[in-house]
């Protein structure tokens, strides 16, 4: 019997070598229509949006919750959070993402309160203290966002007691400096580290680290 050879998904190759954020919004505002079809059929097998999205669910403290899905892509954590849930419609969830083309097919899931452009790289304009939740899923990999200062913004929006959920590629947790910034996250006591594992990100191709951490009384 041959072995099926597998094939790199051309355009994320194409994307985690982005060199600017403004090659990254163009790539996405291309791939945004097929984007799902590529990465989650049985090629890719990208799963890591809803292991973000079914480890929210297993800490959401409040089923009135306020979720903000930064990063949010075409809405894959949303929809996961929505169907993975019995009283899904009590859920407040807000997304942010640097491409308009992938917010658009968000939209249409439905799921999303309000859904807005932003630069994850840069501050986030929304108040401190709003959230119960950020999830992020396949916005801390080669070529997009890095940890600062993007962990403490989300910090910063995050209500006392209110938690990360993330997944970052495991081939930039060092060499992007993930592992470094969330021991000093620790270490100031913003954040507890409540777990940090390793998943599939895509099965079959490549690992994550999973990431829940707790934002302190004190932050």
């Amino acid at each position: 019997m041959a072995t099926q050879v597998q094939v790199e998904n051309a355009l994320l190759v194409k994307a985690r070598a982005s060199g600017s954020k403004e090659d990254c919004m163009a790539l996405y505002d291309t791939w945004a229509t097929s984007y799902n079809q590529d990465l989650t059929d049985a090629s890719q097998s990208y799963v890591a949006p809803f292991t973000v999205a079914q480890t929210a669910l297993q800490v959401i403290k409040s089923p009135n919750a306020r979720i903000l899905d930064a990063g949010c892509g075409t809405g894959l954590v949303g929809e996961g959070l929505i169907g993975g849930v019995s009283n899904a419609a009590t859920l407040i969830i807000d997304g942010l993402d640097l491409s308009p083309a992938m917010l658009k097919v968000a939209t249409n899931t439905g799921v999303y309160r309000t859904l807005t452009k932003a630069d994850l790289t840069k501050r986030i304009d929304l108040p401190a203290e709003t959230y119960d939740i950020v999830t992020c899923a396949g916005t801390f990999t080669h070529g997009h966002v890095g940890p600062n200062p993007a962990l403490r913004e989300f910090i910063r929006i995050l209500r006392a007691g209110g938690l990360i959920v993330a997944t970052i590629l495991d081939e930039v947790w060092v060499s992007m400096g993930f592992d470094t910034e969330i021991e000093r996250l620790a270490a100031e006591s913003l954040v507890r580290v409540v777990s940090i594992e390793l998943t599939d990100y895509r099965k079959g191709w490549d690992k994550a680290r999973l990431v829940v951490l707790e934002k302190t009384a004190t932050a």
